[in-house]
């Protein structure tokens, strides 16, 4: 992808819209759609680095109520031509096809690589990656089980979102964020995951979200990995225009 001066990409990760209850998010999730209209305007691409959801599960006919002002603000500013790219996070990792049908919205499950303006960008929620995690790794593989999710869309949506989002804020297996302490550069688990990919080939930035913390770690003289924050205590996000990345605060 290939962008004009002027124009930039924006990076935003871990709103968790709905915990602890959608009225303690609403604000937030205001905030985070006055930002979009913001950015809206110089935003060649965005790219959303998953947890937009503090749960999310796409039944056959079924999504979860609310987050109404979020999806029409994301379905206004892709209909302008603007592409917005999605990563599921842990928390809203049962994305299906409803962004990519309703809000033509690509959902990526995996971290993927995109060359912006000529440099390497690796890009992904950050869940399960590295040395760490290994408990929500475990429970991850029960999660994507197509057999466990069949199971689970017989259970009636008020009651399966009732049990899942009571799972999404008590169980630190799901959620995978209960050490947001930074750890220092060394011992920064997605850091290292950022290295080990180094050894294959070169990129220029790792981003990343999932650790709730704004981090900027300068892997070598030319690659850095950065992690977004969240818009829950921070309201951080990454900014490129072309030639360098940055992490603002809205």
């Amino acid at each position: 992808m290939t962008f004009p001066k002027g124009k930039k990409i924006y990076f935003a990760s871990d709103n968790h819209l709905g915990a602890p209850t959608k009225d303690a998010s609403a604000p937030r999730e205001k905030k985070f759609v006055a930002w979009l209209d913001d950015i809206k305007q110089d935003a060649a691409a965005i790219f959303l680095l998953g947890d937009l959801f503090d749960f999310w599960f796409e039944y056959k006919t079924v999504i979860p109520k609310g987050f109404t002002r979020t999806l029409g603000k994301l379905a206004e500013i892709s209909d302008s031509g603007i592409p917005v790219y999605f990563f599921v996070g842990n928390h809203d990792l049962w994305m299906d096809d409803y962004f990519k049908t309703e809000l033509n919205i690509p959902v990526y499950h995996q971290a993927e690589e995109f060359v912006l303006n000529n440099k390497i960008f690796f890009i992904g929620h950050g869940d399960g990656l590295g040395p760490a995690d290994k408990g929500y790794k475990r429970m991850k593989k029960v999660f994507t089980n197509p057999f466990f999710k069949w199971v689970f869309r017989w259970v009636h949506p008020d009651v399966g979102m009732r049990i899942a989002q009571y799972l999404s804020v008590k169980n630190k297996l799901i959620s995978g964020d209960d050490d947001a302490q930074f750890l220092g550069e060394e011992n920064e688990w997605l850091a290292q995951y950022s290295q080990k990919k180094l050894e294959e080939k070169h990129r220029d930035f790792f981003i990343f979200g999932h650790r709730h913390l704004p981090l900027e770690i300068q892997l070598n003289p030319s690659s850095k990995y950065i992690n977004l924050g969240d818009w829950i205590g921070y309201y951080t996000y990454g900014v490129f225009d072309g030639d360098k990345m940055e992490l603002k605060k809205y």
